[in-house]
């Protein structure tokens, strides 16, 4: 059967010159014998031109505008940085630090308390007997679309406590206890800020306490491996960047299940680091075996991809020989001096944790030579195995380089003993009482099950002890935070001022994307996916042609200023691309680790129309049902108040603008562009109606959607006859004005060649694609694009027009099945053939080998079209021949399979490290630590005692 699927027209038309040319131009009647039908191409281009001559008679309220890259970027970043000030302000996050520090100040710990609270996961649970399980009980949910849906309780928080965890042990209950206090601090938070998401409380016990209530839903197994400490927000606001050596011993003594416990060891300090610390591992016996030759002598950036690409390579270590740890020591602690020297690491705290099953000495010598008296890198040993026979000098390092003794005898006390560095290094910033405000990347909520691929950045800051007992013992209680979708923040961008193509985007102080139109997941079998490393995905990943990271670089500075380079844009999820010359325009956001810029495309792309109306006449044709505005730009904000949360953005616009609701935030100028777009093109719904009743006479007239769209998210749509899937609606992000791009076939249709038809046929059947046409003003050479129109046919009405216009006698035009295949859209960095015509080919001939058969074809541009006539010699059977197909192809820069790639390109990857900024707080130490919070001092010998506290007592005179 013939391969029937609709088909897209795109109609490019340089309006002030095409509409006095429309009829002298010899192209473009003949082509128009495709339609011979004044209700499809031809009514196009007459409205198009109607178009131009109504403008014309508002042409002295109509100006265009260059717009200011600078001025743009700056107004941009005050925007942002207001919003972060906000999100970290006393009424909100610090406020949250206060009520918990004063809840705790106020608890006296009670080891046999006894304390129902709302488990998350035993929420709304029942026995056998219909009865509410312990911990459980009726907790009240409601599905919320501000919370992607999901069914939670604006009225209290539940506690979620990992699996591997005790869910009454006393530490956890007493801790839940105290915190219950913040349930009144949550609450007030969201009702002064209904943009708010997830407000929340990690405890450095290790349990989470959320907002609202939401009920959390074990994995297959039956296990939430979701602990609060590992995440990124927790480990940045708890400790200060730092500098690792991980010691593993795999000497012969640890075979077995000490080298397993070891590797997971191992694997949970790995999850402790985040993207502002550095780290290596080293495996020695008699030798010293780094775990990854390639970085012999150097530290990497922690980032997941570092990280797991080491995971790998404990599985290959293996237990031999004897344990020589001085020689082990005397590499970490050279290795960390000489890195520190560079400048490249985390320039503030140093450690090496040393995971073994014992050590035969104390090694003084070592750690008087590199370490003492300054004590610059803090020690922590982790004792394998349930033996202690040489535990105590892995106590007395602890204890005399400022570190922490724990012992692991199982696989289930890995967890919990590893998270206990955290607590010391997280001590000189306590007794300082420096609640750093820290600010994570881009990441994908995934606290809860159904959170659906949202993207967020999280606001935290720690919580200390205040009481007076523990004051230089520095405990950590745990970190607050809440959440920010990205979302949110692409709402203080200005969409109309940065044109069709323009975008806005902001990295980190490692490089690493906080927004960007092209961070966003990829599809596999009609679901999203979306790279494993979602948060450290790198401004260069995606603006690739600057090869040289200028403009990264001078962003991670936070300088500010411009740049320019010619891009190539991809479309159409990678099958189209589109050349332009970008100019960037960046600056910091203060207060953040984050800058801010803007791209802004050459030509249209810098301009844009301002006209003005009368508010009664915008507010009348605004108001109109086949009126509909950009579902995720911002013209008035909503989400400020609870009161205007169901508001419609025409409703909102009606009300701000009769000064009905004048505390409602809009975007004036905005509105004003809408309205006055409203005006000009109302007469369209006449137009229209006009083309529907001429083709209710005549069935036959193929057009099925007429529709506008226009650059200030304008749209007014036309059904023909009666769709089962609309081509406007949200489902289809290609196809609506986005929070970060205009639609596909509006960006599409404005970089044709003006005067031009563009076709568009989609490359899978079932799908409802459109025709359209854009206009393009030109006021003293300055070309700014005010809008797109078209209508949509089927291919088959299409294929009858091109016979009847080709005077062929057979239909089969298109005869074939498809030969895509199955789209493998995984995560991975990927390439896209794409072809680009060369406009200034018009026509070319060839011959193609098909087993010994010679194939003649000819390809010849139709006129004013993106199309081709394609004429092939039919003679040869040409079917083995494997087809050329657009299927994207994976592009493999840096793997784990060391057998498959060349091993130098991946040494290379590893070593390299891109700039990045350091963040400015930095905590190593404090003079008041008190040394002996050590983990064991209490269980030292007499002669380890008798040395420590010579050396203590030494230390303290100097």
């Amino acid at each position: 059967e013939p391969f029937i699927i609709p088909v897209i027209l795109i109609i490019i038309l340089q309006i002030n010159y095409y509409c006095k040319n429309i009829f002298n131009n010899h192209n473009d009647k003949q082509w128009s014998l495709l339609y011979n039908d004044n209700t499809n191409i031809t009514s196009t281009s007459s409205y198009s031109c109607w178009f131009y001559f109504k403008y014309k008679e508002y042409e002295k309220k109509v100006r265009t505008e260059e717009v200011d890259g600078a001025k743009l970027v700056k107004n941009v970043a005050e925007s942002l940085e207001e919003m972060f000030r906000k999100k970290a302000e006393a009424i909100r996050v610090r406020r949250l630090v206060e009520a918990a520090e004063e809840a705790h100040l106020q608890h006296e710990e009670n080891p046999d308390l006894q304390y129902e609270y709302f488990n998350a996961v035993l929420i709304n649970e029942v026995d056998e007997g219909g009865n509410s399980v312990e911990l459980g009980g009726e907790f009240l949910l409601e599905p919320n679309d501000h919370f992607n849906n999901l069914s939670v309780n604006l009225s209290l928080s539940v506690v979620q406590v990992p699996t591997n965890m005790y869910n009454k042990d006393p530490d956890i209950v007493n801790g839940v206890h105290w915190s219950e206090a913040l349930n009144k601090v949550f609450v007030d938070n969201f009702e002064k800020d209904p943009s708010l998401i997830w407000q929340y409380f990690g405890s450095a016990k290790g349990f989470f306490r959320q907002y609202p209530g939401v009920k959390w839903h074990p994995d297959e197994h039956g296990v939430i491996a979701f602990d609060c400490r590992n995440r990124k927000w927790y480990i940045q606001a708890a400790t200060s960047p730092k500098d690792v050596v991980i010691l593993v011993d795999v000497s012969g003594s640890m075979k077995g299940l000490r080298l397993t416990i070891a590797r997971q060891t191992v694997s949970s300090i790995l999850d402790t680091l985040g993207d502002d610390d550095f780290f290596n591992i080293i495996a020695y016996n008699q030798e010293i075996h780094y775990v990854e030759p390639c970085l012999n002598g150097t530290l990497v950036q922690a980032d997941r991809t570092n990280k797991d690409h080491f995971r790998e390579h404990l599985d290959k270590l293996f237990a031999k020989g004897i344990g020589l740890l001085g020689n082990a020591l005397t590499e970490a602690f050279t290795i960390l001096s000489d890195f520190n020297q560079t400048g490249r690491g985390s320039v503030c705290s140093q450690a090496i944790m040393l995971v073994t099953d014992g050590a035969t000495q104390m090694y003084d010598d070592v750690f008087a030579k590199f370490n003492w008296p300054d004590r610059k890198v803090r020690i922590f040993p982790y004792l394998i195995g349930r033996e202690s026979a040489f535990a105590d000098n892995l106590k007395w390092m602890a204890c005399a380089n400022k570190g922490y003794f724990t012992q692991i005898s199982t696989l289930a006390d890995v967890q919990e003993n590893v998270m206990r560095y955290l607590h010391v290094m997280s001590r000189p910033k306590v007794i300082d009482h420096e609640h750093d405000t820290v600010w994570t990347e881009a990441y994908v909520d995934s606290t809860v099950s159904n959170a659906g691929d949202r993207k967020l950045t999280t606001v935290a800051m720690p919580v200390f002890s205040t009481k007076n007992e523990t004051k230089n013992q520095g405990i950590l209680l745990g970190v607050v935070g809440t959440d920010i979708p990205v979302q949110e923040l692409m709402k203080v961008v200005p969409k109309h001022k940065l044109g069709i193509h323009g975008y806005a985007f902001a990295i980190t102080n490692n490089g690493y994307i906080l927004m960007h139109p092209e961070l966003r997941p990829l599809y596999q079998d009609g679901q999203k996916r979306r790279k494993p490393n979602y948060g450290s995905v790198d401004l260069s990943e995606v603006e690739w042609e600057d090869t040289d990271d200028v403009l990264r670089n001078a962003m991670v500075n936070r300088k500010t200023g411009t740049f320019s380079m010619e891009v190539k844009t991809t479309v159409d999820k990678g099958k189209r691309v589109l050349r332009m010359h970008n100019d960037y325009y960046y600056t910091d956001i203060r207060g953040t680790p984050f800058s801010v810029g803007v791209a802004l495309s050459r030509g249209h792309g810098k301009y844009f129309f301002k006209g003005n109306v009368s508010v009664e006449a915008g507010l009348r044709d605004l108001d109109q049902p086949d009126v509909a505005l950009a579902d995720e730009w911002t013209y008035c904000n909503t989400d400020e108040h609870h009161e205007h949360r169901y508001l419609s953005q025409i409703q909102a616009i009606k009300l701000y603008m009769t000064g009905r609701k004048t505390h409602l935030k809009c975007d004036r100028e905005l509105i004003q562009q809408v309205l006055f777009d409203a005006v000009v093109t109302a007469p369209l719904e006449a137009y229209w109606t006009g083309l529907a009743l001429n083709k209710s006479e005549n069935s036959d007239k193929g057009v099925e959607i007429a529709f506008l769209g226009t650059r200030t998210g304008l749209s007014r749509t036309n059904l023909f006859v009666v769709q089962e899937q609309d081509l406007l609606t949200a489902e289809d992000k290609e196809g609506v004005f986005n929070s970060d791009h205009f639609p596909l076939w509006y960006r599409r249709a404005a970089e044709q060649v003006p005067g031009t038809y563009v076709y568009a046929i989609p490359f899978t059947s079932g799908m409802l694609k459109s025709v359209f046409n854009v206009l393009n003003r030109m006021d003293d050479l300055k070309p700014a694009s005010s809008h797109t129109v078209g209508i949509q046919m089927k291919l088959e009405f299409f294929q009858r027009k091109f016979w009847t216009a080709s005077r062929q006698a057979s239909n089969n035009l298109i005869h074939s099945k498809s030969q895509r295949g199955k789209v493998m859209m995984v995560p991975c960095d990927t390439a896209y053939p794409a072809f680009v015509s060369e406009r200034t080919i018009k026509e070319t001939a060839g011959n193609i080998d098909c087993d010994g058969c010679t194939r003649t074809f000819v390809i010849q541009q139709i006129p004013s079209s993106n199309l081709f006539m394609v004429v092939v010699d039919n003679k040869c059977d040409c079917s083995s021949t494997s087809p050329i197909t657009m299927e994207p192809i994976e592009i493999i820069l840096f793997v784990l399979n060391l057998c498959e790639h060349n091993e130098s390109l991946k040494c290379d990857r590893l070593k390299f490290q891109k700039e990045r900024k350091k963040p400015e707080s930095c905590h190593p130490f404090h003079p008041q630590e008190n040394p002996m919070e050590c983990g064991a001092a209490a269980n030292l010998y007499p002669r380890h005692t008798a040395v420590l506290l010579t050396l203590l007592t030494i230390l303290t005179t100097r």
